[in-house]
């Protein structure tokens, strides 16, 4: 069955939402964004959760040592590197990590094996920001990938195509932010549906 995150999460009913609908991990969205978090209400919806659901932090080009802070200040159990950092910054943390990289062409995922860690997470490079933006990429492009990462599918999911994209990607993982929003807010209802329906896929 595939896991599910929803990300972006703001607020602690919000968290409660996911964590009744059967959610396996959260993340919290450290850098410039508006679903941003600071780090004390992070740390507080962080030390309300069970620990079989994974608490993941989102930052792009944040510093070693402010990600070894926060890490340790909201117990997460991942940083998700959403920048440019290099592959051997990442190889040179001491933090579990899950390194996202925004496809547009085809050609993005060249090197992507490259990167270690447990899990590797393909986003839409279409939109303004580095996530978050709502829209999809072919996922005909990650058929070809032969990563030893547990692939995380990211960008534009929502109910509608959660089952098309996890028959066709087979993830590890799915990772949902704006596709369970209503006006720049978390939904309890679409929550919940996007849930039940990844799970039944």
């Amino acid at each position: 069955m595939t896991k599910v995150k929803v990300c972006g999460i703001r607020r602690q009913e919000e968290a409660l939402w996911a964590l009744e609908a059967g959610v396996d991990a959260i993340g919290f969205v450290f850098a410039e964004s508006k679903r941003k978090i600071d780090v004390e209400s992070a740390a507080l919806i962080s030390a309300s959760l069970p620990s079989h659901v994974l608490k993941i932090g989102v930052f792009v080009n944040e510093s070693k040592k402010n990600m070894e802070e926060i890490s340790r200040i909201v117990n997460l159990d991942y940083v998700q590197l959403h920048g440019d950092e290099s592959v051997q910054f990442c190889n040179n943390l001491d933090l579990p990590f899950i390194k996202a990289v925004s496809i547009k062409e085809k050609e993005d995922l060249d090197g992507i094996e490259h990167f270690g860690g447990e899990m590797i997470l393909v986003d839409s490079g279409k939109g303004p920001h580095r996530g978050g933006n709502g829209t999809t990429f072919n996922w005909d492009y990650v058929h070809a990938l032969n990563t030893p990462q547990r692939l995380i599918l990211a960008g534009g999911l929502n109910r509608d195509n959660i089952r098309e994209a996890i028959t066709k990607v087979r993830p590890y993982m799915v990772d949902v932010s704006s596709g369970v929003e209503t006006d720049g807010k978390k939904d309890r209802r679409k929550i919940e549906a996007f849930i039940r329906e990844a799970k039944s896929v």
